[in-house]
């Protein structure tokens, strides 16, 4: 919880940033209030907004019957609630976990990666995000995603509003330059966020999602697809802000972003995976 805090606190900041470069003090006033109002909504429903955003739909039991079976097998064994299940409609293999918390969490996977894995492929992806889920990876990682698209939609904004109000005080014009600052760094500075939120918990997640299986080739497998898979058969639509969240890096192959991959290297997690077996 302390975390989440000071990312919001963080977030808050640039917004603060970027509002007084749009509109001096009545911009940073303005940004104040939209971050107050920001840091509620995501605390409460980030989970909502992410899902709406790839078209996630609720699956029900009779419509996946071993996706269900899985994922309430490996919830029991964790100790925490079923969560609810999603379906991105997508070709493309991945999946994610959401939530503020083990109460309220929530896991989507492709349709991709439903069709292309074997069971205990499958099983392996759904403990990694169920590992999320369990280690309280998810509700810092959501916030993260929805604030730092937050950002990137204000630092856009720049482009079209005079910064500082076009005039300040003492009749001087604004500063056009730092609107184009603003529309790299603020971005780039909720990226970076996201980035330390994301690496070390990927390999902690494979981990205990290995751990909570009972045996890491599943997953180890189910990596290497995801490897093979991810450059051939992008996720369409999907966002940087949103990148970490995935059990691989969505824009891989297709976005000057994958260069900076919130996710560590695949060959590197298979390893780590493959060394628990020695």
């Amino acid at each position: 919880m302390m975390k989440t805090t000071l990312l919001l606190a963080t977030m808050t900041g640039i917004f603060l940033v970027v509002g007084e470069l749009i509109g001096g003090q009545s911009g940073m006033l303005m940004a104040l209030v939209l971050a107050a109002v920001m840091n509620f909504v995501v605390y409460f429903w980030s989970d909502k907004i992410v899902l709406s955003s790839y078209r996630a739909r609720p699956v029900t039991r009779d419509e996946a019957p071993e996706l269900h079976a899985s994922v309430e097998r490996l919830a029991a064994r964790a100790n925490i609630p079923m969560p609810r299940l999603y379906v991105i409609p997508d070709p493309a293999l991945n999946a994610f976990a959401t939530g503020r918390d083990p109460s309220h969490a929530a896991v989507a996977a492709t349709e991709g990666i439903l069709r292309a894995m074997n069971r205990e492929e499958l099983e392996g992806v759904l403990a990694h995000e169920l590992s999320h889920v369990l280690n309280r990876d998810t509700l810092i990682s959501t916030v993260a995603a929805t604030l730092a698209g937050a950002i990137s939609m204000l630092a856009r904004m720049a482009y079209f509003v005079p910064v500082g109000g076009g005039r300040d005080g003492e009749g001087r014009g604004g500063n056009p330059l730092a609107a184009l600052l603003m529309l790299i760094l603020a971005p780039f500075a909720a990226f970076l966020i996201q980035m330390a939120v994301s690496r070390s918990r990927e390999y902690a997640a494979d981990a205990s999602g290995a751990k909570l299986v009972g045996f890491p080739n599943g997953l180890a497998s189910a990596l290497r697809k995801l490897q093979s898979a991810s450059e051939r058969i992008p996720l369409r639509g999907a966002d940087p802000s949103t990148a970490h969240l995935f059990i691989v890096n969505p824009l891989s192959g297709r976005s000057l972003m994958g260069l900076f991959s919130t996710h560590p290297p695949l060959e590197d997690r298979i390893a780590r995976l493959m060394a628990r077996n020695g």
